[in-house]
């Protein structure tokens, strides 16, 4: 199986072309990923996406954006003028996602911004219901020998 997700930030606006047999969009992108350490250099990937995703990519995404990608890896073998072979990789998309600058971007909202205190909650307006006694109270469920 070859499936995997990557967020990486474009950095080559989507070129549609159409195939010279059927006319099928396909729409190829550069995309950028951060090096693993600091200090690293950062890599580049070329992405593809075919059909009605490859118009779709072509009219939403432009360089600077930063999005999940879903699809298959290849390696490709080229040619070099210098007389070398040299490998590239490439990922055909199946999904993609935009995910926008995650740097700027707040994980949940502040307390205070998620429920204003104005509008009392439909649950505050209700009168609370009340228990029936039990005989015993049920011991809580232990997760900590869940087989995987």
């Amino acid at each position: 199986m070859n499936n995997c997700l990557l967020m990486a930030e474009i950095v080559q606006s989507p070129q549609l072309r159409y195939t010279s047999d059927n006319q099928t969009p396909v729409a190829e992108f550069m995309v950028q990923f951060p090096g693993l350490k600091e200090g690293d250099p950062s890599s580049q990937m070329k992405v593809v996406g075919w059909g009605n995703l490859a118009q779709d990519i072509q009219a939403q995404y432009q360089a600077g954006q930063r999005v999940l990608l879903e699809g298959r890896l290849a390696m490709n073998v080229v040619e070099r003028p210098e007389g070398y072979k040299e490998k590239q990789v490439e990922m055909t998309v199946q999904r993609i996602y935009s995910v926008g600058d995650l740097g700027t971007m707040p994980m949940a909202p502040p307390a205070a911004a998620a429920a204003p205190a104005a509008t009392p909650s439909p649950a505050a307006s209700r009168p609370a219901k009340a228990k029936a006694p039990s005989g015993a109270a049920e011991p809580a469920p232990s997760y900590d020998d869940i087989p995987f």
